[in-house]
């Protein structure tokens, strides 16, 4: 196996989808791109890859281009070709309507919860166990169709939280990567729902 972490945010490729809701994958990857100096320059298995160091370990960041509905195309073809051992060493990004805009959810194992990219994910690995971290874009309103509504943007004030969830997601992925993910979900799994009560 190689010794490096895969680290997958998930999102649809075009220009007519960017910062939408179901793009919270890609923009938070972008962001642990920046903050560690990491330049998406390469294209494989039907993904856009940048590779680098993330506290001294190996990692590729990974935004798949095959549509969300086929994540799982992408992350299979890469975890065969670099032989990366999907159980410990792949990491999903993606939004989740059931969580509050911004509030983080860390994972090891799990369904897909409704989440069409990750049942595709789960139907090629075979299995449900791979790290995730969830990014909460807020609940559907009830007159608005879910589609619409994952595909819509961010009011202003969502837009805010998302970057600090995207924030605290960089630095959960730094713990993650160095084998300490029950770690970062004690540090991180409630910790905008903390800070939005203690505003109260």
């Amino acid at each position: 196996m190689v010794s490096v972490y895969l680290i997958a945010g998930l999102g649809n490729p075009g220009r007519e989808y960017e910062n939408t809701r179901h793009n919270t994958g890609f923009s938070v990857i972008d962001v642990i791109a920046e903050k560690n100096g990491i330049v998406f320059s390469e294209r494989r298995q039907k993904g856009l890859i940048g590779k680098g160091t993330i506290e001294g370990e190996r990692v590729m960041l990974v935004k798949p281009q095959t549509f969300m509905n086929l994540s799982g195309e992408c992350l299979r073809g890469l975890t065969e070709y670099y032989k990366i051992d999907e159980r410990t060493r792949l990491i999903v990004i993606y939004d989740d309507v059931n969580l509050d805009v911004g509030q983080l959810r860390i994972r090891k194992k799990g369904s897909a919860g409704g989440h069409n990219g990750i049942k595709n994910i789960i139907a090629h690995m075979g299995h449900d166990v791979f790290q995730r971290i969830k990014v909460g874009i807020g609940k559907k309103p009830d007159a608005w169709d879910m589609i619409d509504y994952v595909l819509g943007h961010f009011n202003e004030a969502e837009r805010k939280k998302i970057a600090e969830g995207a924030v605290l997601a960089e630095k959960a992925v730094r713990l993650m990567v160095q084998g300490k993910t029950d770690a970062a979900m004690n540090a991180y799994n409630q910790v905008l729902q903390r800070d939005q009560k203690q505003e109260v």
